[in-house]
């Protein structure tokens, strides 16, 4: 190669991540074709944007494999004793098609390729046509001690990093030859959320070790330029350990990395969403001068690093990085900007035929609809009947065992609540026949049943962390408060049924969305109550969950101790069997905890009542007449409709 003079060249690297399963815009729980969500339209962006330059790579950051009801039922045998899609596809996963056809150039595995075993995982990871890498999960055998200066060699579940050769095409036309050196890591916490298929097997070491162990190694392997696959999202703050499972900002100081594709928190990078984040400047698009790019959810954007190469001496060099996004859906104009892909939707058509004839499965019926448009700010039924269904089934399970003489309570969040996600995501059942499509509608996650045995004491602190999703509500201010957090995700906020509550929003939040202790003398859970009387902080209780909650939130499991009952069985697959058992539900909320602005003396004192604001649908005008209380104000800018409650 001529290095008399600077050879220059440009590189676009384009990303997808957190896909979830979603190859089309078919939104299986609404059960209606959608424009904002999907890979076949998302294809497209890929097209448009390899057409643009010369040299292009494709990469996936994780999360493909769970995330609707294809995913799960994918996860089973049955999907695949269909003859006509097995003599089609070789047990090729239906993601993977797609994903072959487009012709990606590597991926790594997110936290939820860990849903439904190892197993399962490699007979997926065998269907893909471009390499997989991970640099954090070793085998049991032999676990991170490489990292520490053992001079094992490493026993990685993946390869720990990719060296693609690839050729490209330099300002001149000339051709050269580079290595493109590809790394991944995904959060040390899978070990605690898929804790029954994965303790024994693997271990995990964190994401920031790992990767400075790694990175030297990749450039004595001959890597010209290094691309970091992090499937972990950014968090603002200079201790890493705040939320370890975060970690795109310590990453993104080591040195030796050249581009990131982040994702795991469905976010949007760069966005407004962090302006004034440390280390970010939203016109380069780059952490810490690392060009990154965080491309949402579903396939609801295209991430793209542009890299201006520059090669001298024998050395290829990233003079500058500059990543963007694009959208398939514009929700400002609430316009899809793409059409799909018609190769990629002909070939999800078999698959996406298949689930709908499995989803249409009846289990029961229902008396009341079930909804979740005001779930965050009020009891309702959507969460009442997982609350219900999970008492039930620990009933019945601990019934002769010696935890049987404790009262047995349960925690259950609303799922489907808007957020990050857009003003689609509700939930909306009418009343009648349900159907495997509704009850994957309620609860979206394959997560499976645990127990916890904590104090009263505790399920109050639990209660407090819960509560930081809503916002310090001033009562002399006359302005409108919004009253949801934006930062806390609803998943994180659980109601506990078979106790009573209130929560005092005028109280500051006691936590953090992390679980810091903010105000130690805040308390916003008042009348915490037991079939009508007090509750006792050493009073001990069963508290029914997921496996989730029981391993990796402190607040349901103190000293990681607590788990009385863990089962293979999935909260849905519960639901489920609930449903069939009733035959006929009527879960109406038994309004077991509420908001209030203040205490009784507060109200004594004659204090007016704010103007508090909670966004929601736009569908959920059509459920006001229930709801006194509640007004409608008009849309925001993110397609959200605002409404008044009064508390």
């Amino acid at each position: 190669m001529n290095t008399k003079q600077p050879i220059t060249a440009q590189l676009r690297l384009l990303g997808t991540t957190d896909l979830h399963v979603s190859l089309t815009g078919y939104d299986y729980y609404r059960n209606e074709e959608t424009v904002d969500i999907g890979l076949s339209r998302t294809a497209t962006l890929i097209h448009q944007a390899r057409k643009e330059v010369e040299n292009h790579m494709l990469f996936d950051n994780g999360d493909i494999l769970q995330g609707n009801p294809l995913g799960d039922y994918a996860a089973s045998s049955l999907f695949w004793q269909q003859d006509s899609y097995i003599e089609a596809t070789n047990k090729v996963h239906p993601i993977h098609q797609l994903m072959n056809t487009l012709s990606y150039d590597a991926a790594t595995v997110g936290n939820h390729e860990f849903n439904y075993g190892l197993d399962y995982l490699q007979q997926c990871i065998e269907g893909a046509q471009f390499p997989y890498t991970n640099a954090n999960i070793y085998h049991a055998s032999k676990d991170s001690a490489t990292a520490q200066g053992s001079d094992r060699s490493p026993d990685t579940l993946l390869p720990p990093y990719l060296i693609l050769e690839r050729q490209i095409v330099d300002d001149h036309g000339d051709i050269h030859n580079i290595h493109i050196g590809v790394i991944g890591v995904v959060p040390p916490q899978i070990m605690q959320w898929d804790k029954a298929h994965l303790e024994g097997e693997i271990t995990v070491q964190d994401m920031v070790r790992a990767t400075q162990y790694w990175i030297p190694q990749m450039r004595t392997a001959g890597a010209d330029l290094i691309v970091m696959l992090a499937h972990t999202g950014y968090v603002d703050s200079d201790d890493t350990t705040v939320l370890s499972e975060n970690a795109v900002l310590p990453l993104s100081e080591i040195e030796g990395i050249d581009a990131i594709f982040f994702g795991h928190a469905h976010k949007l990078f760069p966005g407004n969403e962090f302006a004034g984040k440390q280390g970010v400047d939203l016109e380069q698009g780059t952490i810490n001068g690392v060009p990154a790019v965080e491309a949402g959810v579903w396939g609801s954007h295209l991430g793209i690093i542009d890299l201006q190469l520059h090669y001298k001496n024998d050395v290829w060099s990233v003079e500058q990085g500059i990543s963007q996004l694009r959208a398939i859906y514009d929700r400002e104009q609430r316009v899809s900007t793409v059409e799909p892909d018609l190769e990629l939707e002909q070939i999800a058509a078999i698959p996406h035929q298949i689930i709908l004839d499995h989803i249409h499965t009846p289990v029961g019926e229902s008396t009341i609809p079930l909804y979740s448009y005001f779930a965050l700010v009020m009891d309702s039924a959507y969460v009442q009947i997982i609350n219900n269904a999970q008492i039930w089934y620990a009933q019945q399970v601990l019934a002769d065992t010696l935890y049987s003489h404790l009262p047995i309570v349960s925690a259950a969040s609303a799922f489907k609540t808007g957020g990050r996600y857009g003003p689609q995501y509700y939930a909306y059942i009418e009343a009648g026949k349900m159907t495997l499509q509704h009850t994957s509608d309620i609860y979206n996650y394959a997560n499976t049943l645990c127990a916890v045995r904590l104090t009263g004491a505790e399920i109050r602190e639990w209660l407090e962390w819960s509560a930081g999703l809503y916002q310090h509500i001033d009562p002399q201010v006359t302005e409108e408060q919004s009253l949801l957090y934006p930062d806390f995700p609803s998943f994180n906020f659980d109601i506990i049924d078979g106790m009573t509550y209130q929560i005092n929003v005028c109280q500051p939040p006691r936590y953090s969305a992390a679980g810091q202790l903010l105000n130690k003398d805040a308390h916003r859970i008042e009348q915490l109550r037991y079939e009508g009387k007090d509750v006792e902080d050493h009073a001990e209780y069963i508290v029914v969950t997921n496996q989730y909650r029981a391993y990796s939130t402190p607040f349901a499991n103190p000293d990681g101790n607590r788990v009385i009952l863990d089962v293979p069985v999935e909260n849905r697959e519960v639901l489920i069997q609930y449903i069939r058992a009733q035959k006929v539900i009527h879960p109406e909320a038994d309004h077991n905890w509420s908001l209030i602005l203040g205490s009784s003396s507060d109200k004594e004192l004659g204090l007016s009542k704010p103007i508090i604001t909670v966004p929601s649908s736009p569908d959920a005008q059509k459920i006001l007449s229930v709801y006194p209380q509640l007004t409608y104000a008009g849309i925001n800018g993110e397609g959200f409709a605002i409404y008044r409650i009064e508390l």
